[in-house]
């Protein structure tokens, strides 16, 4: 009876530390957050951090439990491959920035050594990728200097061929297979950058087309009128918005599709000038929604809704781009800027960047999580280096 008990106790208490450990640590790393006074002090440390993350990347959680967690864990709830994958990307995609601005030998070496690990010898995926998520893990390895497109071209088509089997009747691309009749603002992101890059440099007009499509149809069916204000989706029977309008992530999504897409595409495609009009136009609708402190709120809609990092410094690499555009220049740098001060502030002293908004469970199901994110660091650490 008392070896029962005894580990009965044991049982219990393994549990309870497997709740209270990632509490305990979240509560101490958040002693002493916001205190870099130097901003290439504070951008050392963003790096530092993105380097360690690159190959050993958090576990960003699908649930919002923080209790008996070991039951998401044992019913497999509590992490996915696809979440992880855009962590990597935006790692990837910012530590190349920064490689790129400061000629770093060292972080060029662990990009090329990441890239080896995903890709392998004959130029095909190590693992080969199922969802749409891992899209933008394809434009970031395609976005490394240096990179010998022909080289990886195998796996770059493949995951040409992936976005492919998740097109609809309307021509534009699911997010999942069992969700097909609906449009994400996050496959925006995930698709259309890629796309246009991938067609640029392998003469494939078809999918520059595609990733072009993909924003435009959406524009018409899931913003908030002429506010420009995106929904988090919309269903393509119907042509009717669905889910929350002003979802702050949702205009990060939106933000780095249409920014990247844009750069990526050439200045003599028949579409720039009415994307230079879209960046124009949705970077005046952010700037409007912007907190005094430099923050988006998860929420943008709500001023009393919790601030978001992943937003904010989504939309800084998006302000940052857009600045090159006259008509906004000055007010785009400035917003850009107060947002990297909000982002400093809340950094913590190891240099992981705190309070973003943990995965989207479902359609207008949001966490109210908010804790590091490696996609807001990778974000950032492009803006810091741009």
């Amino acid at each position: 009876m008392l070896y029962f008990l005894i580990l009965l106790l044991v049982f219990v208490f393994s549990i309870l530390i497997i709740d209270w450990i990632p509490q305990f640590n979240t509560w101490q790393s958040r002693i002493k957050i916001g205190k870099f006074e130097d901003k290439n002090f504070w951008n050392q440390k963003v790096v530092e951090v993105s380097k360690k993350w690159l190959n050993k990347t958090p576990t960003i959680k699908l649930t919002d439990n923080n209790r008996l967690i070991i039951i998401d864990i044992i019913k497999g709830n509590y992490k996915r491959n696809s979440i992880q994958s855009w962590q990597k990307a935006s790692l990837l995609l910012g530590l190349n920035q920064f490689a790129i601005k400061n000629n770093d030998a060292e972080v060029k070496k662990i990009i090329q050594n990441y890239v080896l690990s995903e890709i392998d010898s004959n130029g095909n995926w190590e693992q080969n990728p199922t969802e749409i998520d891992a899209i933008i893990l394809a434009y970031a390895i395609l976005k490394v200097d240096g990179l010998d497109v022909q080289k990886y071209k195998p796996a770059l088509d493949f995951s040409y061929n992936l976005i492919q089997n998740l097109k609809g009747t309307d021509g534009t691309i699911a997010y999942r297979k069992h969700i097909s009749d609906f449009r994400f603002v996050d496959t925006i992101g995930f698709i259309s950058p890629f796309l246009i890059r991938y067609g640029t440099l392998f003469s494939n007009q078809d999918a520059i087309d595609l990733g072009i499509k993909q924003i435009t149809e959406f524009n018409k069916f899931a913003m908030l009128n002429e506010e420009f204000i995106p929904c988090h989706t919309y269903n393509i029977k119907s042509n009717l918005p669905v889910g929350l309008f002003g979802w702050g992530r949702g205009l990060g999504w939106y933000a780095i599709g249409l920014i990247d897409g844009w750069k990526e595409l050439p200045e003599t495609h028949s579409q720039k000038k009415e994307m230079t009009q879209l960046v124009t136009k949705f970077a005046q609708m952010a700037m409007k929604f912007q907190n005094e402190n430099g923050s988006w709120n998860w929420l943008i809609l709500n001023r009393q809704s919790q601030a978001d990092s992943s937003t904010t410094a989504t939309l800084a690499w998006f302000l940052a781009n857009a600045a090159s555009i006259s008509e906004i220049s000055d007010k785009a740098n400035s917003s850009k800027e107060k947002a990297l001060n909000y982002l400093q502030k809340v950094t913590r002293r190891s240099g992981a960047i705190d309070f973003s908004q943990g995965d989207t469970k479902g359609i207008g199901v949001h966490s109210q999580e908010f804790d590091i994110l490696p996609f807001t660091q990778g974000f950032c650490l492009r803006t810091l280096n741009l």
